[in-house]
């Protein structure tokens, strides 16, 4: 089924894209880059988000074969349309060294084991579990958002050699993790469209 884009948006990625030339990215990569800029109105996504197209490419197809889609929190599982979502922060608990959405991470693991995507928009502590366990993940999008370890966490994944979204900066959150997977749900699977 085809999605139908209301002309809000429409308008809302026409003025992004007078605004911001992302005629250079890859299909995927562009299709990410727009819809976190958009998602945010925050320009300076654009040279802040960290990806690889060949990547993209291996986890678009994941995602449309029916790879399970795990979210940190359940404002980043509200923000991905079209897909069901596993969300273990209600099942988890805090203990010591082990925060809710670290524990969150091992439970939706012990559920969905390898293979998944991972859309972590909110806590760097579940980020630095995933990296710990060996997910073997078909992407992990890493923009959790904080003045306290997300920056570090962030990089750590990158370093990690996984497939991944990540961004340079502090910034990041449920909002565009959430629209860094619906990037890749919404883009065409046999078509260079986007949007």
């Amino acid at each position: 089924m085809n999605r139908v884009v209301h002309p809000i948006e429409q308008e809302s990625f026409r003025r992004l894209r007078a605004r911001l030339d992302t005629s250079h990215f890859p299909p995927l990569t562009r299709a990410v880059v727009e819809r976190v800029v958009h998602s945010a109105a925050d320009l300076e996504y654009a040279s802040d988000l960290v990806m690889d197209e060949d990547d993209l490419v291996r986890a678009h197809a994941a995602l449309h074969s029916g790879a399970p889609v795990v979210a940190d929190v359940e404002m980043v599982a509200a923000g991905i349309t079209r897909r069901e979502t596993v969300c273990r922060l209600k099942d988890a608990v805090s203990g010591p060294g082990l925060t809710r959405s670290a524990h969150a991470v091992r439970l939706a693991y012990e559920e969905v084991g390898p293979g998944a995507l991972w859309v972590i928009g909110c806590a760097p502590t579940a980020l630095e579990e995933l990296l710990a366990l060996d997910a073997s993940p078909a992407l992990v999008i890493g923009l959790p958002v904080g003045f306290v370890g997300a920056a570090e966490s962030k990089a750590a994944l990158r370093e990690s050699g996984l497939p991944a979204v990540s961004n340079v900066s502090e910034k990041g959150g449920s909002a565009v993790a959430a629209a860094a997977l619906n990037a890749l749900l919404y883009h065409p699977i046999s078509s260079e469209e986007t949007l």
